[in-house]
């Protein structure tokens, strides 16, 4: 199981996160385009650093919305959404070839991830957009129980998927992420955490907010490293897992 985590969200002078300390335990890094965070030389040292632990390097676009971080959606027609997408990829393409490396993969960030789950026409217009592209990556969305339609839609575009499951956030029984809004829907808890991880590993599945176990099969987790204890978790779940 690789661990992803959501890096270079830093803005100039403006520092979040503990990219450098997370970096040498995870697997691939999502590195924020500019538009939800990141400006361009937040982007070309944390692709520099990626490089240097031998990292995969994620492009993480997201709406245009430094002030919500990314975390508000925005209205887009078909063709702006697919703009939107090609800006961000075109800027991580080009700072990556500056400096050795290339995109392996996209995930979309905070809202629009959410809407690109939950809106076939969103999730249409960001797997046209890589096709597009001809970079030949695959995409990052949500592990579900039921994924058929995400696989379709992206086999007829000649994209390949990334399924990924997240280590402190609640499931409901559709494999749906609990709403932040919601008590209990993001764990604090350390052990409970690296649990949740464990079962996915060796069992495929999760324990949902109201206590059921479902079948939720993922090729990655998604971790944060917002502040030291983040970090130390992620240590322990780089160790737990080999």
């Amino acid at each position: 199981m690789k661990l992803n985590c959501d890096l270079g969200e830093s803005y100039g002078i403006w520092l979040l996160g503990r990219d450098e300390a997370v970096m040498p335990y995870i697997d691939m890094a999502n590195i924020a385009c500019g538009f939800h965070a990141s400006d361009p030389d937040v982007m070309a040292t944390t692709i520099q650093s990626a490089i240097k632990h031998n990292v995969l390097i994620g492009a993480h676009p997201g709406y245009e919305d430094k002030k919500g971080f990314g975390r508000r959606s925005i209205s887009h027609t078909h063709n702006e959404l697919k703009h939107l997408m090609m800006y961000q990829i075109g800027a991580m393409e080009g700072l990556c070839r500056l400096y050795g490396g290339e995109i392996a993969y996209v995930k979309p960030h905070g809202a629009l991830y959410n809407d690109m789950m939950a809106n076939e026409c969103i999730y249409r217009a960001i797997i046209e957009a890589i096709a597009q592209s001809k970079l030949d990556i695959p995409l990052m969305i949500l592990a579900q129980v039921d994924r058929v339609n995400y696989q379709n839609i992206a086999q007829e575009n000649g994209v390949s998927l990334l399924f990924e499951a997240f280590a402190d956030r609640a499931y409901d029984a559709q494999g749906y992420l609990v709403s932040r809004q919601i008590e209990g829907a993001v764990y604090h808890d350390e052990q409970k955490i690296i649990d949740q991880v464990i079962m996915l590993v060796e069992k495929g599945t999760v324990q949902t907010l109201d206590g059921k176990e479902i079948t939720l099969q993922a090729d990655t987790v998604c971790v944060h490293g917002d502040n030291d204890k983040s970090v130390e978790i992620i240590g322990r779940l780089r160790k737990a897992l080999g």
